[in-house]
């Protein structure tokens, strides 16, 4: 069933796949199709790959046109998923302060797949816990505010109807590190507990004595419930992150958290683990 969950970034992404595979169809390069819509190389390569964040309708229906594409059902569609993509998500107004590209993919997504080392993933995080992040970062009081809101709307998406699968694995070395802040520890603690309970959530834990798969650093696997959108795994930079699509690569992540799903505490020895840190 499709997602009522909505993203202008995953219509941008598909737009371009739809601009390439209407070009390969046509037997043209990518210089022959930007010559025969009159855009200019630049400006074509952008739109087909993606880079251009909000594709213009007249350069659509230029590469259209030159694609010998006739009025009818695809014609308009491929239009709709440009003015779609036109469109801004609430994340745009966070961009100093959250990974907007990836939170637009992250709201179409229909499963979420997340390891992360060092800290709590960000949907599961408490206020509490993001202002103590947001302090080691060094943010100015208005960033981290800001840093605050922009987490905490990102988080309704587990709230929703058609909410994703979120399957989060952590180390406990996170928790530890709060040793000198107990009201967060018991916070954010009480909060996971919460959270495991629910259908669509499942949280592991790994012992910080023990190497694990996931020693290379944190990622995320976002699986989407459209044929036409192939599953992203997203690598988490000081700016925006790396974004990896290809097969093999998206396969190696795919195995990578098979190990550190088996390599953690199962979902009921980590509920058990995480009351005995509080109580």
């Amino acid at each position: 069933m499709a997602t009522t969950r909505y993203s202008p970034t995953i219509r941008r992404r598909r737009l371009s796949a739809e601009i390439k595979r209407l070009r390969l169809a046509s037997r043209m390069t990518s210089e022959e199709a930007a010559r025969a819509a009159e855009l200019s190389k630049t400006a074509y390569s952008n739109i087909e790959n993606g880079f251009k964040q909000r594709p213009k309708l007249p350069e659509i229906r230029s590469i259209l046109a030159a694609f010998e594409v006739p009025p009818g059902k695809e014609h308009d569609e491929i239009l709709d998923l440009c003015r779609q993509s036109l469109e801004r998500g609430w994340w745009t107004r966070y961009r100093d302060v959250l990974a907007a590209r990836y939170v637009g993919f992250e709201t179409e997504a229909s499963s979420i797949s997340t390891w992360e080392p060092l800290v709590i993933p960000g949907l599961l995080q408490v206020p509490s816990y993001m202002e103590v992040l947001a302090e080691a970062a060094l943010l100015r009081p208005e960033e981290a505010r800001r840093s605050v809101d922009a987490r905490m709307t990102r988080q309704r998406i587990l709230d929703d109807e058609d909410s994703p699968e979120l399957w989060a694995i952590f180390d406990e070395g996170a928790l530890l590190r709060l040793e000198e802040h107990q009201d967060v520890l018991r916070e954010q603690v009480t909060h996971l507990l919460e959270m495991g309970e629910r259908p669509n959530v499942t949280v592991q834990l790994t012992r910080a004595n023990r190497i694990n798969s996931g020693s290379g650093g944190p990622f995320v696997v976002l699986e989407f419930p459209e044929a036409v959108d192939p599953a992203i795994v997203y690598l988490e930079t000081d700016t925006d992150g790396i974004y990896l699509e290809e097969p093999d690569e998206v396969a190696r992540y795919r195995t990578l958290m098979k190990h550190l799903v088996m390599a953690a505490l199962r979902p009921g020895e980590t509920a058990d683990y995480l009351r005995q840190m509080i109580e």
